[in-house]
């Protein structure tokens, strides 16, 4: 673990911290003393931590992903622009209140070529959290605002116009909630998001890079393809507002993680993924380089088709898509 990692080591990692704090010592033993037996100690000690970070990443519980996911070291949706797109330009303000830094949004050139594709234009936008106590008051943790949804419908309306594919990136534990937003229409604001976005006559590539709480996230969400980080979770609410609702306490919030079924592999069955991008073991923030070829990858197979269907066929297929949402079968 880079020392980065180690000042936000999270609750289930501490096992295999020790051990590769042990693995440490011995290599720095080992510069002083090469006999054979403590390089058979040291090729022991190797194997017991590999053992250890497999079966640990390998087995991970619903609330362990929404721990990595809120990992404070994570790729956050501008260090994905910059890792992806050349040239990007934010644009600010719903010109009608003003701008929310929750949201981040502009044109850039993607960088198609490098991921199996060609450079092409896209609009790229998503939720924005903070690094310091500073910059996260100054983007209340990644919550907007009603004028956030409001300027990313701007640019999505004016990508709309001049036939510019659109890349959304959630990644918020939800709108914000206080009193000015609802006065300005919060829902209203997130409910508009869905009603354009579903007739949007372009094509929409959506990615839960972190977090996906609620209308929050959906008010950016609605795609043709949607698109998920390993460990990222995508929910109508999260598991301690669940665990505060049913229980009355946020002491039952894995019960809740666990009920809520917040997972990629948990939501691709119902078709509300339609494809899981890998990320390194342990989490994107252990190797993000690794993370942004990744998704880069994935963003441009899955937006390749989509710029080959006509307009009339893409809005059918979207709609097709959400319409299937939620079936079941009575017995």
């Amino acid at each position: 673990m880079s020392q980065n990692n180690k000042s936000n080591l999270l609750d289930f990692e501490k096992p295999l911290f020790e051990l590769e704090q042990k693995l440490e010592e011995m290599r720095a033993i080992r510069n002083e003393d090469a006999s054979t037996e403590l390089k058979k100690s040291l090729t022991a000690l190797e194997s017991r931590v590999e053992e250890l970070r497999v079966s640990i990443y390998n087995n991970l519980t619903r609330w362990q992903r929404v721990q990595i996911a809120r990992h404070p070291d994570r790729p956050y949706t501008l260090d994905h622009i910059e890792a992806l797109t050349e040239g990007f330009v934010e644009l600010h303000g719903d010109r009608l209140f003003g701008d929310d830094p929750a949201i981040v949004g502009g044109f850039a050139t993607f960088k198609g070529s490098r991921f199996g594709d060609t450079d092409r234009s896209v609009l790229i936008l998503g939720h924005q959290k903070g690094r310091d106590t500073k910059s996260r008051k100054y983007r209340r943790f990644g919550m907007p605002n009603p004028e956030g949804y409001r300027k990313a419908l701007r640019l999505m309306k004016m990508a709309g116009r001049f036939g510019i594919p659109v890349i959304t990136l959630l990644d918020t534990t939800g709108a914000f909630p206080g009193l000015e937003a609802e006065e300005r229409g919060q829902a209203e604001a997130i409910a508009r998001n869905l009603f354009e976005m579903a007739r949007l006559p372009v094509p929409i590539v959506v990615v839960v890079i972190g977090e996906g709480a609620s209308g929050g996230a959906l008010g950016i969400g609605v795609g043709d393809r949607i698109l998920m980080l390993e460990n990222a979770w995508y929910s109508v609410i999260s598991p301690e507002s669940c665990s505060s609702i049913l229980w009355r306490s946020w002491d039952y919030k894995e019960e809740a993680a666990r009920a809520l079924k917040l997972t990629a592999p948990d939501l691709m069955p119902f078709g509300i993924v339609d494809e899981i991008v890998a990320e390194p073991m342990g989490g994107a923030h252990r190797d993000q380089d690794v993370t942004f070829e990744n998704l880069g990858k994935a963003i441009a197979a899955n937006l390749k088709p989509l710029l080959k269907l006509s307009t009339e066929d893409l809005l059918a297929q979207r709609l097709d898509k959400f319409d299937k949402m939620g079936t079941f079968t009575e017995v």
